[in-house]
């Protein structure tokens, strides 16, 4: 069993709700590029993702757009839950992944006793929301070159550094990195090879590495 009292959501619950959890839950194995759940399926639970990484997109026309990026003891797919709606977007596994599925009845059960854990919820989806509004504002504003440079900044601020390296702990397809950009794949390509020229980064295959921190921030800054 999965659920563990350190998980930071689960802190917050009764001995009760607890184990209402612990007997009340699933868990889930997704492979490397594997589909968790696509836009327009039936929310009927909610999702706490406990190894690995995972990308939530929208489709488009010709390219998706990646709105979310989720580590390990972050939640996926509880907007539908609360909202009652569809999922509006689409989750993929960017590498192994582990999730604990808890239904919603469960979930509803616990939030309409327990303020502390709906408070959780509330704030997490309120920092989503101004996440993502300034998302869309900082991606219609900036040019490729700050556009890039931005999700390189967001990328190291959700995932960190590969211990003991200035190695971003992710490993995005140019595709997937192009998609959090807003721009082609071979604007991508060529913009992180105008900032391999000038020492900001390093490549190595879909590893990334922040040789010049204060660059990099400046020209997200100035977009």
């Amino acid at each position: 069993m999965l659920i563990r009292k350190d998980i930071p959501a689960f802190e917050l619950l009764t001995p009760y709700e607890f184990q209402l959890l612990g007997d009340n839950h699933k868990i889930a194995h997704y492979s490397k590029n594997e589909i968790i759940y696509k836009e327009g399926d039936e929310a009927l639970d909610v999702k706490l993702l406990v190894q690995g990484k995972v990308k939530v997109y929208k489709e488009g026309i010709g390219r998706e757009q990646i709105v979310k990026l989720a580590k390990v003891n972050d939640f996926i797919g509880y907007r539908a839950v609360m909202a009652g709606e569809t999922h509006r977007a689409s989750a993929q596994a960017l590498d192994d992944v582990t999730l604990i599925i808890i239904p919603k009845e469960i979930i509803f059960q616990v939030l309409k006793s327990n303020s502390r854990l709906a408070e959780f919820l509330i704030r997490s989806l309120a920092i989503e929301l101004g996440f993502s509004r300034y998302r869309s504002v900082t991606l219609a504003q900036k040019q490729i070159r700050g556009r890039l440079a931005e999700s390189l900044i967001v990328l190291r601020d959700k995932y960190g550094y590969v211990t003991g390296s200035n190695v971003i702990d992710v490993a995005l397809s140019r595709e997937d990195l192009a998609n959090l950009s807003n721009m082609t794949t071979s604007n991508a390509i060529r913009t992180l090879s105008n900032f391999v020229n000038e020492n900001i980064i390093s490549v190595n295959g879909r590893k990334i590495s922040i040789i010049n921190e204060p660059a990099l921030e400046r020209i997200s800054r100035l977009g």
